[in-house]
């Protein structure tokens, strides 16, 4: 899970990032971009791990199985 700091509001939040120069605004995009990729494959992780997916599995290996699937 992605470590947390005191929160702040998010007006607060959104107006500091108005005020970001244009370097500043594109360093944030590029750390927030690998912020949230780090975060979404750690919830992907967690639900793996908790079985969350096993469902979703199952019926795509079952598909796969009776030759219901497409080549992409």
């Amino acid at each position: 899970m992605v470590a947390t700091a005191p929160s702040l509001p998010l007006p607060e939040i959104e107006s500091a990032v108005t005020r970001l120069s244009r370097g500043e605004l594109s360093a944030f995009r590029d750390w927030f971009s690998r912020f949230d990729a780090e975060a979404w494959d750690a919830q992907f992780e967690e639900d793996v791990k908790a079985g969350r997916l096993d469902a979703l599995a199952d019926e795509a290996l079952a598909d796969l199985r009776a030759g219901r699937y497409r080549d992409l």
